[in-house]
């Protein structure tokens, strides 16, 4: 039964990926777009194979997660193998001729033009060749080993008695640029780094008979393994972690097609990757390296869309005044994120601060924010920071920034290894007039100027008291770096939804007023918003709703376990997944409540991770101006195709008519 109503999270994934790689076959996305939703199509893959992949092939040991196809690893694989095919296709058929169109050879799996072959042999010789290493892979492998996600070629060379000798050339493509460009009269070409390296290969090897030579790439596990029981420095322990990352096992040896069968297997062996999927991909791998391609030009990318400055404050008044007023909401990145930076730095510099609270999860690399809390730690505030370090891909920069903050005097507190910290606020202490108060923000997304560019989030800027007295509560409970909440403690939050305190509970009851009220004849419906959708009690509730004649409408960006449309069970749910120039990355939860909207926003996906294994914080909208715009917002998106301008231009609109904040 399970398999019928819950689609796989992993098939479900690859979905979403293949709805990205298709935004690369639209004709009206402007051209370089299309060539960066390669590169993102190739960068989520690479990201499954190192996080996903490990898991799927230990499942096969077990009969757990079966889909009706069968074993889900072999249902991955063969769909990655299809889009594969797909990703050739649109390369081949529709970005090298538009790209020639525009007087653009890209050269794709060709031989490097005459035109151009003085350039391309001088720069081997000033700027690649330093760079390069030979490995014979019959000899050198007990000093080698495969870096992870690096870029290899292996050159068959043929002894004149017949004798195959194999040998490994590393593509430095981390030292130099991956793609060329050379510009010869109007035409300019664009040559990928391995097919320099290729054309130089008798330098490499003079005299020696080249037979073959082809692309390699291999993939590792990413997961970082810290004993739960460990009772040690955290931060060392990862750091270690973090050094042998690289050098996890193997999960996917991705080759060249045209290997011979008895050098394919010799390779794997002699490397070491008998339990590594074994794919044969294009001929160039690493094409998220295509976020770099060596074309500027304004007409073949998306008009620009300047944020918009919706907080004015006047001359003589501060951010945090105006915050005392009113909430204030930002809809990024149609609207400028300079509000938030100002509000960490006026907290760094407000005479009348005391204190500063504040999570961080995914920091910018040159975080503004975190500067500002290390000069408000230097002028004698009291600063404390909950650190995620266990944030995947990100443990490096938050180590980095965690020891320059706590050496500036900021007191720094690291979630246990049972409880991510996933939330995303701040909170301010003010005394003013011998009487303390709260100044707070809560977010659906990181605190990251960076990322901020180009996700769609949400951030409330409020002086509620209420629930910033409730959000203080929970910086109470994180100092005390605990694995779970007490009885007692559960009982802190009345407004907020904090996982592993209230958050499902509450959901489900929000769920379950909205089935009460269809079943009597009155108003109901439900929008929800997400990143990921996987966590199947919730999920169930929905269902539940569903039958009971609740109108649900889903807008999920990737997994998605929910099967919409099932006979009587969920005929009354619509899932749509909005992929544009921006990350949908926001998450929203209104319920109609009979007519008077119910809505909260926050940084918790419905997944299982988010829901049993994170502190997650969602929060109620009561400024009635502030639900209309997400109201607006979320019915946009349901209803439009070209979802993000029509945003924009109405957050253009609020803006020119004063009628937002």
């Amino acid at each position: 039964m399970d398999e019928a109503i819950f689609i796989n999270r992993d098939l479900s994934w690859l979905s979403f990926n293949e709805r990205v790689l298709l935004e690369a076959a639209k004709d009206h996305v402007p051209l370089l777009e299309r060539i960066k939703f390669l590169s993102i199509y190739s960068s989520n893959l690479d990201e499954f194979y190192r996080v996903r992949i490990p898991v799927l092939m230990a499942m096969t040991q077990f009969e757990t997660e079966y889909p009706e196809k069968g074993n889900v690893y072999e249902v991955a694989k063969a769909e990655i193998n299809r889009q594969q095919q797909v990703f050739g296709e649109i390369i081949s058929k529709a970005i090298l001729p538009a790209l020639l169109y525009n007087g653009v050879h890209w050269i794709y799996g060709q031989a490097i033009p005459a035109e151009i072959s003085n350039e391309v042999n001088q720069l081997f010789f000033d700027q690649i060749l330093a760079f390069i290493n030979v490995i014979s892979i019959e000899e050198d492998l007990t000093a080698f080993f495969a870096e992870n996600n690096k870029l290899y070629q292996a050159i068959i060379l043929l002894s004149p008695d017949g004798f195959e000798q194999i040998k490994l050339i590393n593509v430095p493509s981390e030292s130099v640029p991956r793609l060329h460009d050379f510009n010869v009269q109007a035409v300019k070409y664009i040559v990928f780094l391995e097919d320099i390296l290729k054309d130089n290969l008798a330098y490499l090897f003079p005299g020696q008979q080249i037979s073959g030579v082809y692309n390699l790439k291999i993939t590792r596990d990413a997961e970082l393994n810290i004993d739960r029981n460990f009772n040690g420095n955290i931060l060392e322990a990862l750091e270690k972690q973090l050094e042998r990352r690289d050098f996890g096992l193997a999960t996917r040896f991705l080759s060249e097609p045209g290997m011979s069968l008895r050098t394919l297997y010799h390779m794997i062996y002699e490397m070491n990757l008998q339990k590594a999927s074994i794919v044969e991909g294009g001929k160039y791998h690493n094409l998220k390296d295509l976020a770099s391609f060596p074309l500027k030009d304004k007409m073949l990318s998306y008009a620009d869309w300047p944020a918009i400055h919706s907080v004015k404050i006047p001359a003589n008044s501060t951010l945090f005044t105006e915050i005392s007023a009113r909430d204030i909401l930002l809809n990024v990145p149609y609207q400028s994120y300079e509000p938030v930076l100002r509000f960490f730095n006026e907290a760094a510099n407000d005479a009348q601060v005391t204190e500063i609270y504040t999570t961080l999860y995914r920091v910018a690399n040159n975080s503004r924010i975190v500067s500002a809390l290390i000069t408000a730690a230097r002028n004698g505030k009291k600063v404390v920071v909950m650190v995620e370090l266990k944030a995947r891909f990100d443990e490096a920069n938050n180590i980095k920034w965690a020891k320059q903050m706590k050496n500036a005097g900021v007191t720094i507190i690291y979630s246990s290894l049972d409880l991510k910290v996933h939330a995303k606020v701040a909170l301010v202490k003010r005394v003013l007039n011998g009487s303390s108060a709260f100044i707070g923000l809560f977010a659906t997304g990181n605190l990251n100027e960076t990322t901020a560019k180009f996700y769609t989030d949400q951030v409330l800027l409020t002086a509620n008291q209420i629930m910033l007295e409730e959000l203080n509560q929970l910086f109470r409970f994180l100092a005390k770096n605990k694995k779970a909440p007490s009885l007692d403690e559960k009982k802190l939050f009345t407004h907020l939804l904090v996982a592993q305190f209230n958050l499902q509970d509450r959901f489900i009851e929000l769920i379950e007023r909205e089935i009460v009220n269809s079943k009597a004849g009155l108003k109901s419906g439900i929008t929800i918003k997400l990143n990921n959708l996987e966590e199947r009690k919730l999920i169930r509730k929905l269902y539940e709703a569903s039958a009971a004649g609740v109108r649900i409408k889903l807008i999920v960006r990737g997994i998605c376990c929910l099967n919409p449309g099932i006979p009587g069970l969920s005929e009354l749910i619509t899932v749509k997944r909005i992929v544009d120039r921006y990350l949908e990355h926001a998450r929203i939860f209104m319920f109609d409540n009979n007519g008077d909207p119910e809505i909260y926003m926050g940084s918790a996906d419905w997944m299982n991770r988010n829901i049993y294994g994170r502190i997650e914080v969602c929060f109620p909208v009561y400024d009635i101006n502030i639900k209309n715009v997400i109201a607006d917002v979320l019915n946009i998106q349901l209803t439009e195709d070209d979802a993000q301008h029509t945003i924009y231009k109405y957050l253009q609109g609020l803006n020119q008519n004063n009628d937002i904040n």
